[in-house]
């Protein structure tokens, strides 16, 4: 984009009239904003937005070119209150906003309240409440229907990322392929751009949940297209944050060097752009590289400093993150009651903002850190409100690390000189108290888990639980769980016995693994 084509062709002159001045700059600072240029956005609207810190300026307005001041000054809030991570910045661009959608709807302005949604929907998203965002962007959808737009596609783009963020890959998946097409067809460089980066950033997720090389070459590849689009519509921004993909990647895969390329990359563009929230999380991209090479005391500068910026705006999903990785290297360190406060901390904020997945992870941080250090009944009770605040999550990452915390929980259960020690030292009373019931909640609980993230396919979920075969899991339903008899998938009587499948074995067995 060139930017300066757009600021010479601003009006310089009273020629236009008020409000077709503000429809002028509104269009201007649209542009710029899209570009990521949101500095030179403010600067567009300076005559009816002479202040960050204060209310736009509408006296003289016409009823549309107020609802547009309305739209763009609480966008331009949204984005800019996430850079510089003002305090309520997000709540006074719901605000803005909402006043611009009520106009729109008295205006009969359908397309103008559909666009307003999504920019709200984007507000939601920051603050962590991802089922209201989720609502928003669904709305948007819907009402957009069979339109073959880019407003569409970046509201698909949205809501894609939204329950990616939230943990539920497969609606994710499944949105990035229902908007692929519309992206494609766009000639919008920053569009395509947020949807490779976007589409890369969850199929890295699901690699390394799935320990699939394919996926992960995959996301290499779309976080490689949308550096590109980005370099073309020139979003410096926007790149940065594709190198910060680029460098947790590089991480996760043991790669450290190329790990701290990409994080140096994306800082110093950050840095440039005075995007301190930006920055923020590529110092907490920082913390995890530092914390999987052993490199603690630089590992919790990093986190630390990563909380201290965050904790200034009102993002708290990301607060969240940095929150639990913070508290996971202080418990590395052998701080426990800093480790503690924090990941106690990171669960508050997650579960306040509606971040529920953010929320479990902290609790099983807890268990899987502070396991050795804490009560049992702590222990238990981090164990419980994960198992609630996850049951919607599709990471089979998260399946595994429920099943090594059910693991820990009941090892320390079985322990009973050591839960008696505690019990007495509380006070506490061992009435009612049933060692066995207690082993056989937890276990029924993250068999259903299994068998819940596999459809019911109990030789799946078999393999999940660590059993070497399905007929152990069958045996330990039927006699000690039979509750769960109606979770299992129904069982398919076979057409033919496999006795009799003779010389043609070989070939229907490939035959077979082709099947779904």
């Amino acid at each position: 984009m060139n930017l300066t084509t757009l600021t010479v062709g601003r009006p310089a002159n009273q020629s236009l009239s008020l409000s077709e001045r503000a429809q002028y700059s509104c269009k201007l600072a649209k542009d710029l904003e899209n570009a990521g240029e949101y500095e030179a956005a403010c600067e567009a609207l300076i005559e009816f937005w002479p202040a960050r810190n204060v209310q736009p300026e509408l006296k003289g307005l016409d009823t549309d070119s107020r609802a547009e001041v309305l739209l763009r000054v609480g966008t331009l809030t949204g984005w800019t209150g996430s850079a510089s991570q003002a305090a309520d910045a997000q709540a006074t661009a719901k605000d803005l906003i909402s006043q611009s959608i009520a106009v729109f709807e008295e205006l009969g302005e359908s397309n103008r309240v559909i666009e307003a949604r999504s920019e709200l929907g984007v507000c939601y998203w920051r603050e962590g409440a991802f089922d209201e965002a989720r609502i928003l962007f669904s709305d948007v959808i819907h009402n957009l229907g069979e339109s073959a737009n880019e407003e569409k596609a970046l509201a698909l783009v949205r809501a894609a990322i939204v329950e990616m963020t939230a943990g539920r890959h497969s609606e994710s998946l499944s949105i990035y392929r229902q908007g692929k097409a519309l992206v494609e067809a766009s000639s919008s460089h920053s569009l395509k751009g947020r949807f490779h980066n976007g589409l890369g950033t969850l199929l890295n997720c699901m690699a390394l949940a799935e320990s699939s090389e394919d996926k992960l070459d995959q996301a290499l590849m779309e976080f490689t297209a949308a550096s590109v689009h980005f370099e073309q519509a020139g979003h410096h921004r926007y790149r940065a944050r594709v190198e910060n993909n680029l460098g947790y990647l590089f991480c996760t895969i043991g790669k450290f060097e190329e790990a701290h390329t990409h994080l140096n990359r994306a800082r110093r563009l950050f840095l440039d752009l005075k995007d301190i929230g930006g920055t923020a999380g590529v110092d907490e991209t920082r913390a995890r590289a530092l914390l999987a090479e052993g490199r603690l005391t630089e590992a919790e500068r990093f986190a630390h400093t990563a909380v201290k910026t965050l904790d200034l705006g009102g993002e708290q999903s990301l607060l969240a993150e940095a929150l639990t990785t913070h508290g996971t290297v202080l418990a590395r360190m052998g701080k426990t009651a800093r480790a503690k406060a924090s990941l106690q901390r990171a669960i508050e904020v997650a579960q306040t903002s509606g971040d529920l997945e953010g929320a479990g992870r902290a609790h099983l941080n807890t268990i899987e850190e502070l396991g050795q250090q804490i009560s049992f009944d702590e222990l238990a009770s981090n164990y419980k409100r994960a198992l609630d605040l996850l049951q919607s999550s599709q990471d089979p990452a998260t399946t595994r690390r429920l099943i090594s915390c059910a693991q820990k929980v009941i090892g320390t259960l079985a322990v009973s000189g050591d839960r008696d020690a505690d019990a007495s030292a509380n006070g506490k009373s061992w009435d009612g108290f049933s060692f066995k019931q207690e082993v056989l909640d937890y276990e029924k609980a993250i068999i259903s888990r299994a068998l819940r993230d596999t459809g019911g396919a109990v030789t799946k979920a078999a393999r999940l639980l660590g059993f070497n075969h399905h007929q152990s899991l069958i045996a330990l339903i039927n006699s000690r769980h039979k509750g769960l008899l109606g979770v299992r998938s129904a069982v398919r009587k076979r057409r033919r016995s496999i006795i009799k499948i003779g010389k043609n074995r070989s070939k229907k067995r490939a035959s077979w693994a082709s099947q779904p």
